[in-house]
């Protein structure tokens, strides 16, 4: 535990401007981001008596070891600049939101020629048009199915669309009328993206000129007695009116808006989030936090509008965002989601009317999630809690292994010999932190000595992270190494407590390793599949944890997570070996000239059959090219067993000549 008055900043050295402040811990990582509209100010508040601080601000300053700072002009450069720290260096102290699942979208393509129209999670893409999210994806594809009818836009995928160009006819969706079938030249690209561009402005909301001017048109036909069209266009405007059902109207003056609303305690925060377009909600989602930082309401909902619109721009900033409650510096989150927007946005708290009714109904929903949340959380706490103080007690370690990292090697029958690294932190897998190792220092299968290369090679380029921090200072340390940047860096952080998943010999050469490296603040253990029993180095009998222990589960977990980690390298990396072609031997011949010889052959067996005028016919190749496959082929062909007639056995062929 460090003490903030080693690190604290000079008196009349912090300027008091604007700007941005980090705090990092004693590995150069940046622990916490903050902005201040005066930063010798806000600096000052934690450089006081630690008895007057919060207790996560306390906990926050004496992990530390430094602070700096940087000055900006105004307050909504310092806000840009705070998200865009925060998303890079992933602070353990500041709020993140985590999504509670992976919203489905509807998207559609107007980037490629024939735009299509599908579900889409993740993040967004450059040149499509979003719409949601929406809670499920089934009430997206509900609500498509209705409107294909009217605005018949491609669905298919790109394979799917080239099969049906060369096939010359169109899918089931273009026989029933649900796509305008431009595979196959029914419409133009022109009229197709007409069509989308249709289908996207009665998803933003613009619905009521399109059914009127359906009405219209079915009228018409009605007068001119094309009843077979009449009672085509009543359909369709029947399939549009059932499409906006689904919707309900909650704004009867068309608003576009986003309505945040904040549940807390004094641990978590669930912010929920209604999107209203056109008076309509077309979109909801849902964020947990733990309040890792000392923050009140009005925090949280600055920082769920830093998540919310950090990477959008344009109409996906809505005209008003209405608030539980108003950030402290409300003018330059405004004028932040005014320049996003590119337009005036109106951040407010509804007072009254309908708009005061539905934020009611918001923050219902933000107390439901929020009780959900713990009720399913509420356990786990618990039990991983529980569980890394057996692993302590067992283990006979100071404090609890909040960060464990867990070895494994793969190999089959020798080949291919990888090893993987998994990293749990507080009881929970850090996928970012996985790491994978190809074993280069000897050939064949000797697991022994995988581990120690592996365990040997992580804490190598742990100490070169040191040696470059000034943490730690080796024998060939650059006197002018640059400081760390506080980017999370590969095998930056030591764990506590390292597991290898195997006995006795495992353990004790991890262990070497460590010893040969000077590092002796890192517990190690092994867990042996056969028995489950924990090994320690220099111990004769096993750590025997109860079946029922959680720690044993969790031990179990991290032992079968790095398991599995390695025999997806192992199997991927043995794959690639046998998908190689002896076409691959050719200087200078690409994958789209290998497969397009495959394409005209049909197998490799045919190729090496082929002439070289056959070769030439393939489009792209050359005589020069084809004499070059032939001769490839030629190299790597397998000769077909010799056998002696007169006994019918095999002729083996070895370095001394042959032998039957």
């Amino acid at each position: 535990m460090a003490d903030p008055s080693s690190y604290r900043p000079k008196p009349g050295q912090i300027p008091d401007s604007p700007g941005v402040y980090r705090f990092r811990d004693e590995h150069r990582r940046v622990i916490y981001v903050g902005k201040a509209k005066s930063l010798r100010s806000r600096l000052a508040s934690y450089f006081q008596d630690l008895a007057n601080l919060h207790p996560r601000t306390r906990t926050m300053v004496t992990t530390a070891a430094s602070v700096e700072w940087t000055v900006v002009s105004t307050e909504v450069e310092a806000l840009q600049l705070e998200y865009s720290w925060i998303k890079e260096f992933d602070p353990r102290f500041n709020v993140k939101y985590r999504d509670d699942k992976s919203y489905p979208y509807l998207a559609v393509t107007l980037n490629e020629e024939f735009p299509r129209v599908q579900v889409l999670r993740g993040s967004k893409r450059k040149g499509v048009r979003y719409f949601g999210p929406y809670g499920h994806a089934w009430a997206i594809r509900e609500t498509v199915d209705l409107m294909l009818r009217v605005f018949p836009v491609r669905t298919c995928s790109a394979g799917v669309f080239r099969n049906h160009v060369q096939k010359g006819r169109p899918c089931l969706l273009g026989y029933i009328g649900k796509c305008s079938a431009p595979c196959v030249g029914r419409v133009t690209p022109d009229e197709h993206r007409e069509l989308a561009e249709e289908f996207c402005d009665f998803m933003a909301g613009r619905t009521g000129t399109y059914i009127r001017r359906l009405e219209k048109q079915m009228m018409a036909a009605a007068e001119e007695m094309e009843y077979e069209k009449a009672a085509r266009l009543r359909d369709d405007i029947g399939a549009l009116k059932r499409a906006l059902e689904k919707n309900a109207v909650v704004l009867a003056d068309a608003t576009d808006a986003d309505l945040v609303a904040v549940a807390e305690d004094e641990l978590e925060a669930a912010v929920q989030i209604f999107h209203v377009r056109g008076g309509r909600v077309r979109g909801q989602r849902g964020w947990v936090t733990d309040k890792v930082e000392n923050v009140d309401t009005a925090g949280l909902v600055e920082h769920a509008l830093q998540q919310l619109y950090g990477e959008e721009s344009g109409d996906a900033v809505p005209k008003e965002v209405l608030v539980p409650a108003l950030p402290e510096e409300s003018g330059a989150v405004t004028q932040w989601l005014s320049e996003r927007r590119g337009a005036a946005v109106s951040l407010r708290i509804p007072q009254r009317g309908d708009k005061k009714a539905l934020m009611e109904t918001v923050e219902r929903n933000a107390l439901q999630a929020l009780g959900l949340h713990k009720t399913k959380r509420a356990s786990d706490l618990t039990t991983r809690s529980r569980a890394l103080e057996e692993i302590a007690e067992a283990l006979g370690l100071d404090s609890a292994p909040l960060r464990i990292e867990c070895f494994d090697i793969s190999h089959l029958q020798g080949e291919d010999v990888v090893a993987s690294m998994v990293v749990f932190e507080d009881g929970l897998a850090r996928k970012s932190e996985y790491r994978r190792f190809q074993i280069k220092g000897f050939e064949g299968q000797d697991d022994v000595r995988s581990m120690h290369e592996v365990i040997t090679r992580r804490f190598k380029r742990y100490l070169a992270e040191k040696d470059r921090t000034g943490e730690w200072i080796g024998e060939d340390s650059p006197a002018d190494e640059a400081p760390d940047d506080g980017r999370p860096k590969k095998f930056a952080y030591p764990p506590q407590l390292v597991v290898v998943d195997g006995g006795q010999p495992q353990v004790a050469a991890a262990k070497r390793a460590l010893d040969e490296l000077g590092i002796d603040d890192v517990a190690v253990c092994g867990l042996a599949k056969r028995l489950e029993e924990v090994w320690l180095p220099h111990e004769d009998d096993p750590v025997v944890l109860p079946r029922s222990s959680e720690g044993l589960y969790l031990l179990q977990r991290v032992r079968d997570t790095a398991h599995d980690f390695a025999i997806r390298y192992q199997r991927s990396k043995r794959s690639k070996r046998i998908r190689t072609s002896p076409l691959d031997a050719v200087p200078g011949l690409g994958d789209t000239r290998k497969q397009a010889l495959i394409k005209h052959f049909g197998s490799v067996k045919r190729l090496r059959q082929a002439t070289i005028e056959q070769i030439c016919e393939v489009p792209g190749m050359g005589r020069k090219t084809a004499e070059s496959v032939l001769v490839a082929l030629a190299q790597t062909a397998v000769p077909a067993p010799a056998v002696n007639t007169a006994t019918g056995e095999i002729i083996e062929e070895n370095d001394g000549g042959s032998r039957t």
